[in-house]
């Protein structure tokens, strides 16, 4: 690895997020601003953080970015703990049948919704999952986001799915943006499946289990428990023997039906997402609870229903996260920043709660060291270039970052809207 040091900076507003609860409500007043503030980097980690003056005479041969910027901003590049941008094809249909009035679940039923994408997805090369994948990711590293998470799940037989898997690995090895895959075969039964959900889920367990450990393609795996994909008790089953095979339990839970998070903490998922259907009372399950509470305010706004009650969440002391759900069918704006903007006004959320929800608290749904700037963690930082870092919720996303520095390169994005 290179031995390259690089000084970046001086920051009008530096946000390390260091120092705050993983769990629970955040006001504002519990950020520190730091000004005239810089971040060393050495090795592709953060070295050392502190003023910028002081950090300059102690590494004089440092590499210099940044230096003599006007007004930046910089804080933990942006994480999205929840997509699912490996996919073929598209779902406008779907989406106007639904603003017709056509709910997801009855579009379903009737043979569209996901199984529409698993036959355009069967249908694309691994070579052109890889180059799909890869336009999304550039979108979303314009937007500031440094860590992915990516999912499989249109494919649902042994080798589409595997297809999938590999065509994220080999995404993986041609960006700058780390991607994180997750095995989603329980998604939900295919139609072209000949048996029950159990014997789907024992077809997952016995074919495609074995060779994505075998190629080490995911350490995380995912069930959709909801009418029409799997039930409680399936979805406990399965995820019980994955655990034992050591992999990460997540789980789509409480999307138009309650009950599904309560099993995803009694489990000890890493994550419970959606959620959009958990009752206030309910959301007490994630007091101080390991298993982080992803809300998908992108589904919300695809379907035109509630968000998921993070006021609560917070205030009953869980761990709240904010993914995109990037999908091509109830999610497909794929803007995280501008999503979680929406939903934190609609949840009364303050702006170091919607941070948080972004940075350190994803990375703690993907059980990653990143999102606080902390010495001897990856060095992944968004720079904005604008005076006052409540401007990037505030402007809902149109406040794009001027730069993205992951590791040992500062990538310049395109022109920020100011």
């Amino acid at each position: 690895m290179s031995t390259k040091t690089t000084l970046y900076g001086p920051f009008n507003e530096l946000l390390t997020l260091e120092g705050i609860d993983l769990h629970g409500s955040i006001s504002d007043e519990d950020l520190v601003v730091e000004k005239g503030w810089g971040v060393l980097v050495k090795e592709g980690l953060v070295h050392k953080t502190g003023s910028y003056e002081q950090l300059f005479k102690e590494h004089p041969d440092a590499h210099l970015e940044l230096n003599g910027e006007n007004k930046l901003v910089a804080m933990p590049a942006f994480i999205d703990s929840h997509t699912h941008i490996c996919y073929g094809g598209n779902r406008a249909k779907d989406y106007a049948q639904r603003v017709s009035g056509k709910s997801y679940l009855e579009i379903a039923a009737a043979g569209g919704g996901i199984m529409d994408t698993v036959r355009e997805t069967r249908k694309a090369t691994e070579e052109e999952l890889v180059q799909s994948i890869l336009a999304k990711v550039e979108e979303h590293k314009n937007r500031g986001i440094a860590t992915i998470e990516v999912k499989s799940g249109y494919g649902l037989n042994v080798d589409d799915e595997l297809k999938m898997l590999r065509a994220i690995k080999k995404a993986n090895a041609l960006t700058c943006i780390d991607l994180i895959p997750t095995f989603l075969g329980a998604h939900l039964k295919p139609s072209d499946y000949e048996g029950d959900n159990a014997s789907y889920l024992k077809y997952l367990m016995e074919e495609v289990v074995p060779v994505i450990q075998e190629e080490d393609l995911a350490q995380r795996a995912d069930i959709f428990v909801e009418e029409g994909a799997f039930t409680i008790e399936e979805a406990r089953h399965y995820a019980k023997q994955l655990k034992v095979k050591g992999f990460d339990m997540t789980m789509h839970v409480d999307q138009f039906h309650n009950g599904g998070a309560e099993l995803a903490v009694d489990e000890g998922c890493v994550s419970a997402d959606h959620l959009e259907c958990t009752t206030s009372q309910s959301a007490s399950i994630f007091d101080g609870s390991e298993t982080v509470a992803v809300a998908l305010p992108g589904a919300s706004l695809g379907l035109g229903m509630q968000y998921t009650p993070a006021r609560s969440i917070l205030d009953q002391n869980g761990c709240l996260a904010i993914a995109s759900d990037w999908n091509p069918g109830s999610a497909p704006m794929g803007d995280l920043v501008t999503q979680a903007a929406i939903m934190g006004a609609a949840e009364k959320l303050s702006i170091a709660e919607t941070l948080a929800a972004i940075t350190f608290r994803a990375a703690r749904a993907l059980r990653i060291p990143e999102g606080r700037l902390t010495v001897d963690h990856p060095a992944k930082l968004v720079v904005f270039d604008t005076d006052d870092y409540r401007n990037i919720l505030y402007k809902q996303g149109q406040l794009r970052p001027s730069y993205l520095i992951v590791r040992e390169e500062c990538y310049e994005l395109p022109a920020a809207i100011v």
